[in-house]
Parts: structure tokens; C-alpha cells; sequence
């Protein structure tokens, strides 16, 4: 059997795998604080005992897209967002200190900040706590002061400060659970030193950064690659059928 046959397949497979980075783009477009991901192909050859004319195609995540999004009001005062580069700490599940440019933060019953997930909000000593309050105030610089319950309009009384951090791009890599972190080689053996010169905006919300257009683009074009390549993979069974019946006939 004709080995064209076995590139279409890999061809056509790893047109899949690049239409799912795609679609997984596009179908967080009004995720706020989304980063896309990127995909490319590049050419593989196909060694062995023989001339090297054909070429596998492999599709490959080679990072992703950390440029920020538009700001959109919310005028929520739990809602933060960064004033240009910088990441908020958080500790997911595993109590791994991840990444995340998304700031709608929350307070459960015990007074603990959380993400929309669950994951706990880092300050300057732990997981944010905050005391009971009738009123709270996020600072430009990240502090967190609330009235007590009972308490004047303005007797505010700073209780943390959000861990703001911004360690280098390249450095950065995002996990399957679509926080950020630092790849195992760039490690620092503890956890990352907070940044004192990072600003963030209160009641306001990073949108994710992808853009629709050149994601469904992106797609399209995907979708006719898919059909060159299953176009190649029945052009090399009708040449391998046309084959068989020659022979059958000498």
C-alpha cells in the first residue's frame, strides 16, 4: 500500500488537533481573562530503509498568547483587573500557587476570597480572609480594607493586599486547568516574590483576548485542509486498487 495513504491519515489527524486548540479559542472568547492558545504544523520525516519522500505533519502548541484583553466595566467592587502586565496568585486544588489574569473575585461563608471556581485568592501571608463587613474597598496597589460590620461609612480598616506577581513571559506555561504557571525548568524553588510596582483597576474585568474573526478563519481554513487530505488518502486507495487489478490481469 502506497505510504500516501498513511500521510493523508496524519495529516488529516492533526488537522483535528489544530481545529480543537481553535474551537477551544473560540468558545472562550467572552471568558474573562482567557489567554488563546496557539497552534502550528510543521513537517516530520518518516525514516527507515528507504528514500525519504514522504514527510509526516505534526501539530504542536508551541505557547501561548499572553497579550492583555480590553477592560470592561463591571463596577462590582469585588471585580479587579491588572493595569498592564502582572498576574494574580491564586492556590488551585492541588495547593499548587498558579496564575490568573481573571480578578472576579468572591467571598464564601467563612470569609475567604475565592475565584469563581473555588480556588483560593493569595495576599501578602496565605489565602485572603476577610473579617465580617458591611462595606470593602480594593486599592489601586492591591489592598483590601473593609468597614466592620457596624462601622462608620469610613472607618476602613486594610486587612491584606493581593499577591501580585510578574514573573518573565517565557518562564510561563498554562496547565490543563487554564492557569498559568512556571514550566518545571524555570523553576524558583519557592514561591513567586510579589511585585510592588503592579497596579490592578477596581470594578473593572480583563475580556479574553481572541479574537473571533481569525479564530472562525483559522477554522475554515482547517476544514479544507482536512478535505485535501482525506482527498489524498482515497486518491492513494483508488491508485492502490488500480494497482491490484493490473496485476490480477498479467
Amino acid at each position: 500500500m502506497d505510504k500516501a495513504l498513511y500521510i493523508g491519515m496524519s495529516g488529516a489527524k492533526q488537522n483535528m488537533f489544530a481545529q480543537r486548540a481553535h474551537a477551544n479559542n473560540l468558545a472562550n472568547v467572552n471568558t474573562a481573562g482567557f489567554k488563546k492558545d496557539f497552534a502550528q504544523a510543521r513537517s516530520m520525516p518518516v525514516f527507515g530503509e528507504h528514500h525519504p519522500t514522504r514527510a509526516y505533519a505534526m501539530t504542536e502548541n508551541p505557547g501561548t498568547d499572553l497579550s492583555a484583553g480590553p477592560l470592561m466595566a463591571t463596577g462590582r467592587k469585588m471585580d479587579v483587573a491588572l493595569d498592564g502586565n502582572g498576574w494574580l496568585a491564586i492556590q488551585n486544588d492541588l495547593g499548587q500557587e498558579v496564575f490568573t489574569r481573571t480578578g472576579s473575585l468572591q467571598v464564601d461563608v467563612n470569609g475567604l476570597v475565592r475565584m469563581p471556581g473555588g480556588e483560593l485568592v493569595l495576599g501578602n501571608g496565605g489565602p485572603v480572609a476577610l473579617p465580617p463587613f458591611d462595606n470593602v474597598q480594593i486599592g489601586a496597589d492591591g489592598t483590601i480594607s473593609v468597614v466592620p460590620v457596624g462601622g462608620a461609612p469610613g472607618e476602613l480598616i486594610e486587612v491584606d493586599r493581593l499577591k501580585l506577581v510578574n514573573p518573565p513571559a517565557e518562564a510561563l506555561e498554562k496547565g490543563p486547568d487554564g492557569f498559568m504557571r512556571r514550566k518545571p525548568d524555570q523553576a524558583i524553588g519557592g514561591a513567586e516574590p510579589v511585585d510592588g510596582t503592579l497596579r490592578v483597576a477596581t470594578g473593572f474585568l480583563e475580556s479574553s483576548n481572541v479574537n473571533a474573526v481569525e479564530e472562525m478563519i483559522a477554522n475554515l481554513q482547517l476544514s479544507r485542509q482536512y478535505e485535501m487530505q482525506v482527498k489524498v488518502m482515497t486518491t492513494a486507495n483508488e491508485n492502490s486498487e488500480a494497482t491490484a487489478r493490473l496485476l490480477q490481469n498479467l
